[in-house]
């Protein structure tokens, strides 16, 4: 067997080989996409197409053909770029009239629009790019299949329950209190043969708004990939649990906008969308329908919340329990999981501007607290009926005359238990009149022996008469004392001493000299201060302020009157023999002070003569 002997190549074979590799990167390729596309019938289509590696100018022509499945290999003529007369018969008046036409892009891509799909319209479309090139190479035109599916999406109205009545044929008129829950179902399914994907989702319109996508505002929807994402407006309640959408069974979907707002009010429709996916992966919508589900109407709190306070103008002597009923009326929903309500009171004195001060209130738990200068006192809030509530003051004082409103609020819960007022309103004034115990105090004021030493014990006195008033009526007294600087009376209030109560227990205040203070009661009407070692920081303006009170049945206290003394100045003197000590204590010490030096500076120059020896 003879070995084998290597073939060669002729010399023009590599030439050649370049010269068609070259010629082979500028041939010319159309390209449509990648078929088969389905689409449903009375939808859009729009099927795009491009060419490249083409000579000549950069505006290429491109006419569009349709070959159907009955006559495969008859072409039928469309549309073009170039000529207006182009379309066959059966596509001239759908291209007169915009329905089919051809829109360029960009000078060497062009996309096929169909506006309304049609059952006919199935069958295999060509690209086709007339030459332009120097010679024929590559290809010249592009197919790809359209199928035209039958339209089988349904959208409807849910019924109420599960399998509860057919939807009324006309949207109905839901109305829904502010802060309950609206929800809504839908209906959406497909018999399509080819596998698909629904994409549903809820959207409002104003009420009396044409619907279109432009007045549409979307609520939530369940995307093709059966993500559930929320219009802008709603992200934020998506995200805290107050909106929610679910898919219950095969076909049926429920939104729920939970703490309805008076912004929900309006027309709610169900849109759904059918997808498939195409041969070149990406998804394409061929199918929409949508459906009305209800005009909603959102009752607001504000709109219906109304008060009433009862049972009219009072008189009342003091002592004497005061009740006050307030109700709350209006269609309102009741207490509990999507509303809450808080009822107080508010009292101004007669005369006064505006509501006044809290005298007592119920929160929206039922937990009752009174106002501010309130505690102490026997005051009840309570709920006596589903929304009626009752004000109570054991035993009322000359101070609670004034005029009294009734405030309430509501709220509703937004995600968890997070309240939010909503609306709030108050009653028209009720007066109050509590008749005045009509006692007249007056005091006089006094310093026992009118003048008072430094290191003595000072003794005011203060006398105090009583004209009028209820059996049993206690006397306070206090005393106070304002400081002069440079002169003149500080502007500074006065600073409590000491005093008794009404009750007979003393209460000390604070001495400006520091020493020590003692007041007692030295008969039925006469109070005293003592201000033991008395020294200069004691010197002031001094006064006695008693107070008249009254015990009622509840044994709350309450003052019924009140006067001021006369001041009363005390300027503690020094004793004449500690003037005496005065210019004896300077003499000595100045003499001290002299001898002192005199003796220090002789030392001094007799150590220095004795250094220098």
């Amino acid at each position: 067997m003879g070995a084998l002997r290597p073939t060669l190549l002729p010399p023009s074979l590599p030439l050649l080989l370049l010269l068609m590799l070259g010629m082979g990167c500028w041939a010319r390729e159309v390209l449509v996409p990648e078929g088969p596309l389905y689409r449903v019938a009375g939808t859009a289509v729009s099927i795009s197409c491009n060419v490249t590696g083409y000579e000549g100018p950069a505006q290429q022509n491109f006419e569009w053909f349709l070959y159907r499945p009955e006559a495969p290999d008859t072409a039928l003529g469309i549309v073009s770029t170039k000529d207006t007369q182009f379309s066959y018969a059966v596509f001239k008046s759908r291209v007169v009239a915009g329905e089919v036409q051809v829109q360029r892009l960009q000078g060497d891509a062009v996309v096929l629009k169909i506006a309304r799909l049609q059952a006919q319209d199935a069958g295999i479309y060509e690209c086709h790019t007339p030459s332009t090139d120097t010679r024929y190479l590559g290809s010249y035109s592009g197919k790809v299949e359209l199928r035209v599916l039958p339209d089988v999406l349904q959208v409807s109205a849910a019924p109420p329950g599960p399998r509860g009545r057919q939807a009324p044929t006309s949207p109905p008129r839901l109305t829904v209190h502010e802060g309950q829950e609206l929800a809504l179902g839908c209906l959406a399914r497909t018999s399509t043969q080819k596998h698909t994907h629904l994409a549903v989702s809820f959207g409002r319109s104003v009420p009396e708004a044409p619907v279109g996508r432009s007045t549409l505002q979307e609520v939530v929807g369940i995307r093709s990939d059966l993500a559930v994402e929320a219009g802008a407006p709603y992200a934020e309640r998506l995200a805290a649990g107050e909106l929610r959408l679910g898919k219950e069974g095969t076909d049926r979907y429920r939104m729920v906008v939970g703490g309805a707002q008076a912004g929900d009010a309006g027309t709610y429709h169900c849109t759904a969308a059918e997808w498939i996916q195409d041969p070149d992966g990406s998804w394409a919508q061929i199918a929409e329908k949508r459906a009305v589900l209800a005009h909603v109407d959102v009752q607001t709190l504000s709109s219906q919340l109304a008060v009433t306070v009862g049972p009219g103008e009072r008189r009342i002597g003091p002592g004497e329990p005061l009740e006050l009923l307030c109700n709350v009326s209006g269609a309102l929903p009741p207490a509990g999981r999507h509303a809450a309500y808080s009822v107080g009171w508010e009292m101004a004195p007669a005369g006064a501007p505006g509501p006044g001060r809290l005298v007592a209130q119920l929160d929206t738990e039922g937990v009752g607290s009174l106002g501010p200068g309130y505690e102490g006192r026997h005051i009840a809030m309570e709920k006596v009926a589903s929304r009626t509530y009752r004000l109570r003051l054991e035993a009322a004082r000359p101070g609670d005359a004034g005029t009294y409103r009734c405030l309430a609020k509501a709220y509703v819960r937004g995600s968890g238990t997070r309240l939010r007022e909503a609306a709030s309103a108050r009653s028209r004034p009720l007066p109050v009149h509590v008749r005045e115990e009509g006692v007249v105090l007056e005091a006089v004021a006094w310093l026992a022996g009118g003048t008072v030493y430094r290191g003595e014990t000072a003794s005011l006195l203060c006398n105090i008469s009583v004209r009028g008033g209820p059996p049993g009526l206690r006397l306070a007294a206090s005393w106070w004392v304002e400081r002069p600087e440079d002169g003149e009376l500080s502007s500074v209030p006065a600073q409590l001493v000491g005093g008794v109560g009404q009750d007979g227990v003393a209460e000390l205040g604070v001495r400006p000299g520091g020493g020590p203070v003692s007041v007692e009661l030295v008969g039925p009407r006469s109070h005293r201060l003592r201000l033991h070692s008395l020294g200069p920081e004691d010197e002031g303006v001094y006064h006695c302020a008693p107070s008249a009170w009254v015990q009622h049945a509840d044994y709350s206290w309450y003052q019924a009157g009140s006067a001021r003394s006369g001041p009363v100045t005390v300027y503690p003197y020094m004793h004449a023999l500690d003037t005496l000590f005065v210019p004896l204590l300077v003499g000595t010490g100045v003499a001290l002070v002299t001898g002192a030096t005199v003796l220090g500076t002789i030392t001094c120059c007799f150590m220095k003569r004795l250094r220098k020896r």
